[in-house]
């Protein structure tokens, strides 16, 4: 078996932040799958322009590249069936590709204010160029000016997850008694803040902190081991 996964990092390569690279690490585990990691910085986009993306991640399995983490979680689902099944069923695959635009939106649009001038102390000189300039763009503003107000945004995020919340307190995972997919889908999101940031998202005594400790242990510890802040 030839995988390798395409990973943002930033001057520590062992220490892979992308949520959506983090999504596509917890997949492939799931189907007991492991990939060569590749080293990506944010202003190499000519090393996977071949590939037909300008972000990742991107998985090369063999010749064949596969782009976008949702992609690729369909991906590996279909084409290595003898694992662990990702979404559990065709009902289970629909309902996480909902879950997967909760992800995006909620979850990592709702963190990114929280810790987006954090994230370039983890990036050399030129990258943290690259990513304070096309996100001041983006926002209109400075990075510390859009994450100024995080101490009460951050109360916001909070309650945005109450619906996780309920669904936690009557089962272990998003997936139910077991984790897959849709629990996958969001873990990245809070991976990529531990990772980049000291700033505290949850309460020890939410559900939502429980769950994610839980995926931290997950596969022998793997996200846990990955090196990253106490939160």
């Amino acid at each position: 078996m030839s995988l390798k996964l395409y990973e943002l990092v930033g001057t520590d390569a062992s220490r892979p932040f992308s949520p959506y690279c983090w999504r596509t690490r917890m997949a492939l585990a799931h189907k007991g799958l492991s990939a060569e990691s590749l080293p990506w910085r944010f202003t190499e986009k000519s090393t996977i322009a071949p590939h037909g993306s300008d972000k990742v991640p991107v998985l090369l399995h063999h010749d064949k590249a596969v782009v976008d983490s949702w992609t690729i979680a369909n991906y590996l689902e279909d084409n290595f069936p003898d694992g662990p099944s990702l979404f559990g069923g065709a009902g289970g695959r629909a309902m996480a590709r909902m879950i997967n635009a909760f992800g995006d939106i909620a979850i990592v649009g709702g963190i990114f204010p929280l810790i987006i001038a954090d994230i370039p102390k983890n990036l050399g000189e030129i990258d943290a160029a690259y990513f304070r300039q096309s996100r001041e763009a983006r926002f209109g503003k400075s990075l510390e000016e859009v994450m100024a107000s995080r101490d009460t945004g951050v109360i916001a995020f909070r309650k945005s997850l109450e619906m996780m919340r309920q669904t936690l307190k009557k089962q272990p995972f998003i997936g139910g008694s077991a984790p897959n997919y849709a629990d996958y889908i969001v873990f990245g999101g809070f991976q990529w803040a531990r990772v980049t940031s000291p700033f505290k998202l949850l309460e020890a005594d939410d559900p939502v902190y429980a769950w994610r400790e839980k995926l931290l242990d997950a596969f022998d510890g793997m996200a846990r081991k990955s090196p990253g802040h106490a939160v």
